[in-house]
């Protein structure tokens, strides 16, 4: 075969498997998490589950994370500014399969509990990541702290959503270098399903939280930049029990 023919060939092929690609990263995703199916876990152990009368996903710290994480302190609770409860940190993540994203709209129903035992810095911490990266530990997220949604103490409350970016923009370090900036209040409980919107465009992101008509926490500086491209991902920290289910992903068009 004449070789300008074999490179017409390749060309066409390249930039039909390029559409493909395209095509699927596009495509809106639905998971009714009933089933650990199209999930990769990292540092998790998940189990289908029935959690207050629904079908969902349970996911845990898996042992080996556990016994090498320590627990979150008292910091968590807002009293302190200091890294030290970064030290360690492992990224507990169930990253869904065969996608990638950069901009549109994530849905899921998410509940979070401290594990029996948990030390008290133990928030019940519970989210999603996004963009995040092949090596698993860059990503951005927002997550939750549901004890912290009715606590008696009004700092803890303001504390209950979170935006974080790591590995370098973790709660302690956004909250010594720019205090109530990244986090924000929302009424929420322990134990319960609760259901989160992100709507990313952008260097921009807004969190819901319960279907409310105005985003809990709005972040005009995402970290990974306005470009940026990468997985989703469940996300939560090793204290905690938490359930998802319902994940819808759009991305934008």
């Amino acid at each position: 075969m004449p070789r300008i023919y074999v490179c017409l060939f390749r060309s066409i092929f390249l930039l039909v498997g390029a559409t493909a690609s395209a095509a699927l990263f596009a495509q809106d995703r639905q998971l009714p998490l009933a089933t650990t199916a199209a999930l990769t876990l990292h540092h998790v152990v998940a189990a289908p589950v029935t959690f207050q009368g629904r079908a969902a996903v349970k996911l845990t710290a898996s042992p080996a994370a556990t016994s090498a994480q320590p627990a979150p302190t008292k910091q968590e609770s807002g009293k302190k500014k200091s890294g030290a409860g970064e030290a360690g940190r492992r990224d507990h993540l169930a990253l869904v399969d065969g996608l990638e994203f950069t901009d549109g709209t994530i849905e899921v129903d998410l509940a979070g509990e401290p594990a029996a035992g948990a030390a008290g810095g133990a928030r019940g911490f519970v989210g999603v990541a996004f963009r995040v990266q092949p090596d698993r530990k860059t990503y951005d997220c927002f997550y939750l702290r549901p004890t912290n949604g009715r606590s008696d103490d009004q700092e803890r409350r303001n504390h209950t959503a979170q935006y974080i970016s790591h590995p370098e923009h973790t709660w302690s370090a956004l909250r010594e270098k720019t205090p109530s900036r990244y986090e924000s209040y929302v009424d929420i409980v322990p134990a319960t399903w609760i259901h989160v919107k992100i709507v990313v465009a952008g260097d921009k992101a807004r969190l819901y939280v319960n279907h409310q008509e105005q985003p809990t926490l709005i972040i005009n500086d995402v970290k990974s930049g306005a470009a940026a491209k990468g997985g989703i991902a469940l996300w939560f920290e090793g204290t905690t029990i938490a359930h998802y289910a319902n994940l819808k992903i759009q991305p934008a068009r």
